[in-house]
């Protein structure tokens, strides 16, 4: 099974899993030692009062002997309602009453301060806290009292453990899958809402479209596609604009005409001048839209330049009437090009008319080119003298005619455009610059390999 690339939602979602999972582990511990200390063992404040406890008896035995311990025994039965004793190193009692046979035995099983408690002893659990000045001569044993009791409030301490801070934890690891996934999901969701709306120009934000996962690659496909809409649209709505623009002309031109008192001759050459004009302007421009929506991919094949400019120019020459030693192909017969026949005859066809169109009578087009890596660079050359250098992008949109830069008499402004729309289907690419003499349209087609000398 191949593993997802290195980038993939999949390596994160493993990562922040199995961080969550050994900060729980390291929690648990950690948490556990904790709680355990907390929960067996005497805090600071109680060892303090039981060593201050420790200091009086000791105090009361020194100054006042046995009779002192009575007396003061006296005043901590009032305090400490439970067992409560000062012995000596030999374990016998220092005050006047003796210990009984059962208090001798639980004096085996003293405990100390530093100790663990066990709460599941039964009764309070005994300790014996050494003299603090003079250890050697005695200590202090009593029954530890329920408020120095630790892990009084272990239920409190488990619900926290076992609860509240796995809970919030959770919700943490919950939160981060959130804005890695439903976030950009949510984004996406509005998004299509967006364009159910017809608002094509929404996009998705930055943080979505720059992430390297395949989130992003799905946000940065959704604003190709929207992109792609937008401008789909926009040119058939700018198609339909100019195409209804452009056919009030002639068809008004129809109705003079018919209106008029024009012998049958003259009225059925205009009927047919007028007819072919509307006839090749819906032609070009369904072929532009059909060109601009059409994404299914062409069938490609190796065409050689050379013959193709043979035959267009030969139907060229039919068609304006130049000679044929007007239009020249400096192109080799070793210059073969991957693409599809008949778009790239099309694109080229489009851009030999428009030289034609917009050079005088008497000047040349000239086809050459050069190898470039793994494509091929054409330019074809006329002398129209050029364009305005600000109208070099323009004339390739639709329905641009650039009358009073360049001299001509026909065509509807789609030429160029067809053909650029043409060649970026087949992988290539067309641009325009000014030369001295006119204009210079560039084309850069793949390469076909198998037919490279």
């Amino acid at each position: 099974m191949k593993l997802p690339h290195r980038h993939s939602v999949f390596w994160k979602l493993s990562i922040l899993l199995v961080a969550f999972c050994l900060l729980m582990i390291w929690l648990s511990w950690y948490w556990g030692q904790y709680l355990q200390e907390r929960n067996a063992y005497l805090s600071a404040d109680a060892r303090h009062a039981l060593r201050q406890y420790a200091a009086a008896a000791e105090q009361a035995h020194g100054q006042g002997g046995q009779a002192g311990v009575d007396a003061w025994l006296a005043r901590m039965s009032a305090s400490e309602p439970g067992f409560i004793a000062v012995v000596g190193s030999d374990l016998t009692s220092l005050s006047s009453r003796p210990l009984d046979a059962v208090q001798q035995q639980r004096l085996t099983f003293l405990r100390h301060l530093e100790m663990p408690m066990s709460r599941r002893s039964r009764g309070a659990p005994w300790m014996q806290i050494p003299f603090i000045e003079h250890p050697e001569q005695g200590s202090l044993v009593l029954a530890l009292p329920e408020r120095f009791t630790p892990g009084r409030h272990a239920w409190l301490w488990a619900l926290l453990t076992n609860a509240l801070v796995p809970g919030v934890f959770t919700l943490l690891l919950c939160i981060g899958l959130y804005r890695m996934l439903i976030v950009p999901l949510n984004q996406l969701r509005e998004q299509a809402n967006a364009w159910r709306a017809d608002q094509l120009n929404a996009r998705l934000s930055a943080n979505t479209t720059a992430r390297s996962d395949e989130l992003g690659e799905l946000g940065r496909a959704f604003d190709h596609m929207a992109e792609r809409l937008q401008g789909t649209v926009a040119l058939q709505q700018q198609i339909l604009r100019d195409l209804s623009h452009e056919l009030r002309t002639p068809l008004s031109r129809l109705r003079v005409a018919c209106e008029g008192e024009l012998d049958e001759q003259r009225l059925r050459e205009r009927l047919s001048r007028e007819i072919d004009g509307m006839q090749r302007l819906v032609e070009d421009t369904l072929q532009l839209a059909w060109l601009d929506a059409e994404r299914a991919p062409l069938a490609s094949e190796a065409i050689q330049v050379q013959a193709l400019w043979d035959m267009l120019a030969e139907n060229a020459c039919f068609e304006s009437q130049w000679p044929a030693c007007q239009l020249h192909c400096e192109v080799d017969a070793d210059c073969w090009v991957q693409g599809n026949l008949d778009s790239l005859a099309q694109a080229l066809e489009n851009l030999l008319r428009n030289a034609i169109r917009h050079s005088p009578s008497a000047g040349r087009v000239t086809l050459s080119g050069q190898r470039d890596g793994d494509h091929w660079l054409l330019w074809l050359e006329d002398e129209g003298g050029g364009v305005a250098e600000a109208d070099l992008q323009r004339i390739f949109d639709p329905f641009t005619r650039l009358d009073g830069s360049r001299p001509g008499d026909g065509g509807f402004g789609l030429g160029l455009s067809i053909a650029r729309n043409a060649l970026t289907r087949q992988g290539g690419a067309l641009w325009a610059q000014n030369t001295a003499r006119g204009l210079r349209l560039n084309m850069r087609l793949p390469a076909a390999y198998a037919f490279t000398l």
